[in-house]
């Protein structure tokens, strides 16, 4: 089990959207299978050929705010990026006890905000189609600030825009390139996922703390 977070020195909790709270299946089986499907049929080519072409083209850009922004896929790729993610909206899935654990947060009167490099109409999406929108004081879209939560640039222009004391903060994400990054900026509370993708391995979490799931947090804010 994790080691227990010491809620009465957290006020802000960031938490991401993709991976964190809402399982990463959805966007790994969008970009991996539907995207190069609907591009192979575009281009009469077969699913192999077209997945050959656009993984290289999705790594070149991985890090960069680009890689989130589905108006940059739709014009790269001539394809209605939005439109497809709602032909497969219905895989759209929040990971066990979150909807607990946000309403806990919320009851504790500590200021929750939800943190992620997702495009604003990916965001749109999947709060309609989760409903978690009302566990939040705040949703963050790093889009707003032309960079993704990787970047060392992005924590400053955050925390410029929207004060928060990174010494009493909990952050919560699947990226290890984003967890780096906040520590680097100085955020204490930190906590890495290992269960990104129901349908995936778990994933090293290198000397981050790491949760399976929600409850394992819940416990530790109920004590407090």
């Amino acid at each position: 089990m994790p080691e227990t977070l010491a809620w009465n020195r957290i006020d802000t909790v960031f938490l991401d959207m993709d991976g964190t709270l809402l399982d990463l299946h959805f966007d790994n089986h969008f970009w991996l299978e539907h995207v190069p499907l609907r591009y192979a049929e575009k281009h009469a080519m077969p699913v192999a050929a077209a997945k050959d072409e656009l993984y290289p083209r999705f790594r070149a850009v991985e890090g960069t705010i680009d890689w989130y922004c589905i108006d940059y896929w739709s014009r790269q790729l001539d394809l209605d990026i939005g439109a497809l993610k709602r032909e497969v909206e219905h895989l759209i899935r929040v990971h066990p006890h979150v909807a607990e654990f946000l309403r806990s947060l919320r009851a504790s009167g500590r200021r929750v905000a939800l943190l992620t490099n997702a495009h604003h109409k990916v965001i749109e999406l999947k709060m309609a189609a989760t409903g978690l929108q009302d566990h939040f004081d705040q949703l963050i879209c790093a889009h707003s600030f032309r960079l993704p939560k990787e970047d060392p640039q992005f924590w400053p222009r955050l925390a410029a825009q929207d004060p928060f004391d990174p010494q009493r903060t909990l952050f919560v994400d699947d990226s290890l390139p984003v967890l780096r990054a906040a520590r680097a900026f100085g955020i204490r509370h930190l906590r890495a996922v290992r269960l990104p993708d129901s349908q995936g391995p778990p994933r090293r979490t290198e000397d981050f703390v790491a949760i399976e799931r929600f409850d394992e947090l819940l416990s530790g804010l109920a004590a407090q």
